[in-house]
């Protein structure tokens, strides 16, 4: 029985989307999907629908590198109402609690100490977190009430950008994986004795990606609809990809000639050459003519391939 060929084009890279609010994370990768007419799409790291900013969203093979953008800093700037605790923690809920005691920004500034370095933070109601196999967010729309553990995350800065009236603050927040903003405003809250949500959510970066590689959806739909035809199409969506090897920026490269490269994709180690090639790295990716052709480690000066990439 002959195999059925993928569908879609074999194209691959980095699309850093700016994700319009009111847009989930899934339905943006399927549109990109189908923009792209891609084989196969997927984000690094989920964003609330509610919550406008940086999506990244792997395409073709550049899917292999997520867990490397899944692991990179995070950085929200986000809002916080006081004198209401919503369900979701964020304007999507209901009122829960509620408190007229605004907070002065000096008692907010002598709280973030407390909100920097390892904490432990327990997700919203509403969140992706999985309790015996279902998502939290499923069991809550069903009204249960679950208990959710908390966990460490770390959170490397969290300072006031503005309070343009006393029943709000702006804040920014860098943190690394699995952390909640809308947790930060309801502890806070909480810690304030005034309760709190988050009004407005946007992602700003995501290591190794910089606010100035965004591309916005309306960009992408008018670039299909401007061209003339289908080449003309992909040539322009296409030029919005950065390499797939953006996201591996802090790994060591090894650069390979392109005999070393063919021993590589077969799946053979081979050894490390020039001057400044590492004799040693946990992870490592090698290149050549400029391509991404490999992840791996180095080990006594070779490198020995783990995920092969095509050419």
């Amino acid at each position: 029985m002959a195999r059925r060929g993928k569908k879609g084009r074999p194209v691959s890279g980095w699309l850093v989307l700016d994700k319009p609010a009111g847009m989930g994370s899934t339905d943006a990768v399927s549109k990109v999907k189908w923009l792209f007419k891609a084989q196969k799409a997927g984000h690094a790291g989920t964003l609330d629908p509610l919550a406008s900013g940086m999506l990244p969203i792997a395409v073709g093979e550049a899917t292999k590198t997520v867990p490397y953008v899944m692991e990179g800093a995070k950085v929200y700037r986000f809002t916080v109402a006081w004198g209401e605790e919503r369900s979701t923690d964020d304007l999507e809920g209901p009122v829960v609690k509620s408190s007229k005691k605004r907070p002065s920004e000096a008692e907010i500034r002598a709280l973030l100490p407390r909100y920097t370095g390892l904490i432990m933070q327990t997700p919203p109601q509403f969140s992706a977190v999985k309790i015996g196999g279902e998502r939290a967010y499923d069991l809550a729309r069903g009204g249960e009430t679950v208990e959710i553990a908390a966990r460490e995350v770390e959170i490397g800065r969290l300072d006031i950008v503005e309070m343009p009236e006393s029943g709000r603050t702006v804040l920014e927040v860098e943190c690394g994986k699995g952390t909640y903003v809308r947790s930060i405003a309801r502890d806070l809250g909480r810690d304030l004795g005034c309760y709190g949500h988050v009004a407005d959510l946007r992602r700003t970066e995501v290591y190794p990606f910089e606010a100035e590689q965004l591309v916005t959806m309306k960009a992408l739909e008018e670039a299909a609809a401007e061209a003339t035809d289908e080449e003309e199409r992909f040539a322009a969506l296409d030029g919005c990809l950065m390499d797939i090897a953006a996201a591996l920026d802090g790994l060591p490269e090894v650069v390979l000639s392109d005999d070393a490269a063919a021993r590589i994709r077969l799946g053979n180690p081979v050894i490390v050459r020039g001057r400044d090639a590492p004799v040693e790295a946990p992870e490592a990716w090698a290149s050549a003519r400029g391509r991404l052709v490999a992840i791996g480690v180095v080990e006594a000066g070779k490198f020995k391939p783990k995920r092969v990439f095509g050419q």
